[in-house]
């Protein structure tokens, strides 16, 4: 089974809640982006605008190898800007205008389309037979790889590097140590600077413009004070490393407290280590119990989770990450913390169908499965498929 062959494959449209004005300080944008990251379609947007990046927000990071329907806002600052733009992989077409940037809670969630491929006419029948019961049954609410492009294979995740205050490896995860999510200029600076560390008049010099060149000057002054300078990293980047972490937490607490709920279970492989899976199907009821759960993301206020159960979850991660309670403060950062709130353990797919299957026209003699289905804002499509295709030994993606 192979997914995401072509961007085609893997459709997604993001569904808001807010209607947009005639008239308001925020643009509001639909835009259409084809194998392209959300932050390189905010980069050519902010390019095609004539606005800085800050100026534009998102809601939501969407599927690099995708179609991807999704929304932004640009803070006009009273500049009239053009109602249609096309850059290369994206569309983007103004839709009105709103008092406010876009935030998460303004999502209602998204709806999918996507192309299973190179299936044999005998795997079919098991395979509708499961994709019902994911429909039925649901899933974890996992985290997906989606979220972990800041992971640094030599560092880790920058975000624990934050909450420990080892300055000198959040400059260099910043500048010099290749992250999964880098684009290939990035990369190219960053081995660079590797050869190079600790010169930062010349590191200065081949900088690109912008945040990394101020983080640079500023250590042309001041060489040895890496607080000050991981400090000056621009907030969103920080935000988004420590939530990287946050969420890789949250997921192996999930882990532990399904392990425990499940009457049976399975491993599912991931990056970070296998995460508990069920096994369908499972006990008529238990979905929709599982659904009703919520579990914190670890933070300052939620060291005390309520129940036993969420209790010992939450020591085990700790104790395997080294971490202790007080951690988690995230001391030593002036402007980003780490996210309050909780997240549902268990989620069940809306408006879920099979389209049916077709000759697939990339692989001669094969068949192609076309599922569609909507999943609340957070919640991974590509969980559902790696589930899907464990079940069959088969891999999810040779992409």
């Amino acid at each position: 089974m192979r997914i995401k062959t072509v961007p085609e494959d893997f459709w997604v449209e993001e569904i808001l809640k807010v209607k947009p004005r005639e008239k308001g300080p925020y643009a509001l944008y639909r835009l259409e982006k084809r194998n392209l990251t959300t932050l390189e379609a905010a980069g050519r947007l902010s390019a095609r605008l004539g606005l800085p990046p800050s100026a534009l927000a998102f809601p939501a990071l969407k599927d690099k190898r995708a179609v991807a329907i999704q929304h932004g806002t640009a803070k006009t600052g009273g500049k009239a800007l053009p109602k249609e733009i096309e850059a290369p992989g994206l569309k983007a077409a103004l839709l009105g205008f709103l008092p406010r940037p876009l935030s998460p809670k303004d999502l209602l969630g998204n709806r999918f389309i996507v192309t299973l491929r190179d299936l044999a006419a005998e795997e079919l029948p098991a395979l509708r037979e499961r994709a019902l019961l994911i429909f039925r049954q649901g899933f974890p609410n996992y985290f997906d790889l989606q979220r972990f492009g800041s992971f640094s294979p030599r560092l880790g995740f920058p975000g624990k590097l934050l909450l420990l205050g080892r300055w000198e490896e959040v400059l260099r995860a910043y500048l010099s140590e290749p992250l999964l999510g880098d684009p290939p200029a990035v990369l190219r600076f960053k081995k660079f600077a590797r050869e190079h560390w600790g010169d930062w008049k010349t590191l200065k010099v081949a900088a690109p413009k912008g945040n990394i060149r101020s983080v640079l000057t500023f250590l042309c002054d001041h060489p040895w004070d890496f607080k000050r300078a991981a400090n000056l990293i621009t907030p969103r980047i920080l935000s988004l490393w420590l939530s990287a972490y946050q969420s890789f937490l949250w997921n192996r607490v999930a882990s532990a407290v399904l392990r425990e709920l499940l009457p049976g279970s399975a491993e599912l492989p991931h990056t970070f280590g296998t995460l508990t899976a069920p096994c369908y199907p499972m006990p008529e009821g238990l979905p929709e119990k599982l659904q009703g759960l919520e579990i914190p993301l670890p933070h300052a206020k939620a060291l005390s989770p309520a129940g036993e159960l969420l209790r010992s979850a939450f020591d085990q991660v700790f104790s395997a990450e080294g971490l202790s309670p007080k951690d988690l403060r995230a001391r030593g950062l002036r402007k980003t913390f780490l996210s309050r709130g909780s997240r549902f353990l268990w989620v069940i797919p809306q408006k879920a169908e099979i389209l049916g299957d077709e000759a697939d026209e990339l692989f001669p003699g094969q068949r192609k499965l076309i599922l569609t289905f909507f999943l609340p804002p957070g919640s991974y499509a590509t969980l559902l498929l790696r589930l899907l295709g464990r079940h069959f030994g088969a891999e999810t993606s040779r992409s």
